[in-house]
């Protein structure tokens, strides 16, 4: 017997989500403890990437083996999805959440404690393998209980917030320095503010959808490619400029204060326009404005070396990461109005898998290609990111 309790609406909430009528009550409790424990973990998660790059910078570890030692933890979110949905069923989704969020600030402990590179790679890794079923849970109970006709600004909203969770993680290294226990203790605690968060909204979380045939995550890969394609080019695309960005504007004699601030808009523009394209996705359809996002993030790969050096850049950044994250945020709002009970599990899960391999090849790549070719090789393989997944949708939309 789990743990789940039974959201007091029906036991097939989505369905009833989508037939909410006119002026329902909203379960506003819920979204708010589901964003809020999200939130709290992504700022946890990243306080941690900066924190322990400037240790082992420290430390003297080349930046091969601390971008190794960085990768250590999407590789557990991509080892830790197949497991997710089996998981969610047998220990049921609240108790794995507050599970995870224990275990992952045991992770952080164990990390402060042992100031050393190879402990610290199985340990990143675990801190992955935790994070992950957080995310997906949550995500799942989000898309389950958010009402269709307002998913895409709710989950505009999520998006938003998440987003400025990972970006408040770095600035609080500004308050808590970088030495000592004080920078681990405020990741600790946010890790376990998670459990009590999980544990507080409790009794107002749906139930995991069981309804349907349990559905593996490679099993969705073929439910829904395309849709994960679209996970794989957002994270690829993020992944890609925040770590070549400054490669990208050292080439073409950028200072470090103006690459970094455009980096940082680039952020802001992640973190602020979901919302706004939550609505527009409401009115326009989420495939439309998916398409629009994609093709937007291409006109900004054939701009970016002709506005790099003018005023233009910071509206074309700012906008970039909008759009670029919004694929995303749209992708998440397609499974919610294409799945339920077990594929939404499992399509949650693959979102997870998809957006860790993204990661993880996108950077690597685009490095080479700017080793073989030079600096353009940033907006290129960015460009053919997007270009690939634009025809893709095109096509698809033809074909009806």
């Amino acid at each position: 017997m789990t743990d789940d309790r039974q959201f007091p609406r029906t036991a097939t909430i989505d369905r009833l989500a989508t037939t909410l009528p006119q002026g329902a009550r909203l379960p506003w409790a819920a979204m708010t403890g589901i964003i809020a424990t999200v939130s709290v973990f992504a700022m946890a998660q990243g306080l941690t990437y900066p924190l322990l790059s400037f240790i082992l910078e420290r430390q003297g570890i080349p930046s091969g083996l601390i971008g190794l030692s960085a990768a250590m933890t999407p590789t557990g979110f991509i080892v830790s999805a197949p497991f997710i949905p089996a998981l969610s069923r047998r220990v049921g989704a609240i108790r794995l959440a507050i599970l995870c969020s224990i275990l992952a600030a045991l992770s952080l402990i164990a990390i402060a404690a042992i100031q050393d590179i190879w402990a610290w790679m199985p340990l990143r890794f675990l801190l992955g393998f935790f994070a992950n079923p957080l995310y997906v849970i949550s995500e799942t109970w989000l898309l389950a209980i958010t009402p269709a006709a307002r998913r895409g600004r709710i989950m505009g909203l999520y998006s938003s917030i998440v987003s400025g969770g990972f970006a408040i993680g770095p600035l609080s290294l500004g308050l808590a320095g970088t030495e000592g226990w004080p920078p681990f203790l405020i990741g600790i605690a946010a890790f376990l503010a998670c459990g009590l968060i999980v544990h507080a909204v409790t009794p107002r979380l749906p139930a995991m959808p069981r309804e349907g045939e349990a559905t593996s995550v490679g099993g969705f890969f073929k439910l829904a490619p395309l849709l994960l394609f679209a996970v794989f080019v957002a994270a690829g695309f993020e992944q890609i400029l925040l770590a070549l960005f400054a490669v990208y504007g050292a080439a073409l004699d950028g200072t470090e204060q103006r690459i970094a601030s455009l980096i940082t808009c680039f952020i802001a523009g992640n973190a602020m326009l979901q919302i706004v394209l939550g609505r527009i996705a409401e009115n326009l359809g989420s495939r439309h404005t998916l398409l629009r996002c994609v093709l937007a993030c291409l006109a900004g790969c054939l701009l970016l070396p002709v506005v790099f050096d003018t005023w233009l850049i910071w509206p074309l950044v700012f906008v970039w990461g909008g759009v670029s994250f919004g694929i995303y945020t749209l992708s998440l709002i397609q499974l919610g109005e294409r799945f339920t009970g077990q594929s939404l599990i499992a399509g949650n899960a693959a979102f997870a898998l998809v957006w860790g391999l993204g990661g993880i090849v996108g950077s690597p790549a685009t490095g080479i290609a700017m080793q073989m070719i030079g600096h353009q090789g940033l907006p290129l393989s960015l460009g053919l990111l997007s270009g690939a997944l634009a025809v893709l949708l095109m096509a698809k939309k033809r074909l009806g």
